[in-house]
């Protein structure tokens, strides 16, 4: 009896002995984890594009403000070439000569007025804009009785704010008979009073030989404007 308990007992202290061992190993699971590296995990293409995107929208403001505030520095920077390039010129009043200033007529050509009146008087007449109802019927006015102008001694022209391109379509359109003056920055517009807020004022002038400003009509209708100008020519050769 006593041998069979020794037995008994070595068995169970096998046992305990084996129990231990397992269970100081690591399990085969966690093993495999541990040994196996970390991965590193790439970011999505698709998350990226989005983040550019956003970044591209949220610059885009800025650029599109960049760009305007360009373009107004150029706007303004032309503005004032525009304004340096035009030269002032002193108001013409009734007694006053005409000054020296060179426009393009309807040919493209350089013609400085103060020549005009070196050998004849001159009926300069003012229409706000080529080729509009009331200024054709100031322009054929004075094409209708143009005859009597030169035949008194003066010549006639037409000035405007058009382009030469767009008087000489006006003047062959119409069969214009005298020349036409561009003064696109209305300068001598100005001088002469008849240039406001961007517009010219239908109007007309008629200086004698030499230069001298003898008389003026501003504003004025456009039927009466030729009638007019030839009745104050007639009064200067019968006085």
């Amino acid at each position: 009896m006593p041998r069979k308990s020794a037995t008994t007992a070595e068995a169970a202290e096998g046992e305990t002995r084996r129990s231990s061992r397992l269970a100081a190993q690591p399990k085969n699971e966690d093993a495999a984890a541990a040994a196996k590296p970390a991965v590193k995990r790439q970011p999505s293409k698709k998350r990226t594009a989005d983040t550019e995107e956003k970044v591209a929208k949220s610059d885009a403001p800025a650029a599109k403000k960049s760009r305007s505030a360009g373009k107004k520095a150029e706007k303004a920077e032309e503005e004032a070439e525009s304004s340096d390039a035009a030269p002032e010129v002193a108001p013409i009043d009734l007694g006053d000569n005409l000054p020296s200033v060179t426009l393009k007529n309807e040919k493209g050509e350089d013609v400085d007025v103060s020549t005009l009146t070196a050998e004849k008087g001159l009926i300069l007449f003012l229409v706000p804009k080529a080729d509009t109802p009331g200024c054709t019927n100031q322009a054929c006015g004075f094409r209708d009785i143009y005859p009597d102008f030169t035949s008194s001694g003066f010549e006639v022209y037409c000035l405007s704010a058009d382009s030469p391109t767009a008087q000489s379509k006006w003047q062959s359109k119409k069969s214009l008979p005298y020349p036409l003056l561009s003064d696109p920055k209305r300068i001598l517009i100005s001088a002469l009073g008849a240039g406001e807020g961007g517009k010219t004022k239908r109007s007309h002038f008629i200086f004698e030989k030499g230069g001298k400003l003898v008389d003026k009509r501003i504003p004025v209708k456009p039927a009466d404007s030729p009638k007019l100008a030839l009745d104050f020519v007639k009064s200067l050769g019968s006085s």
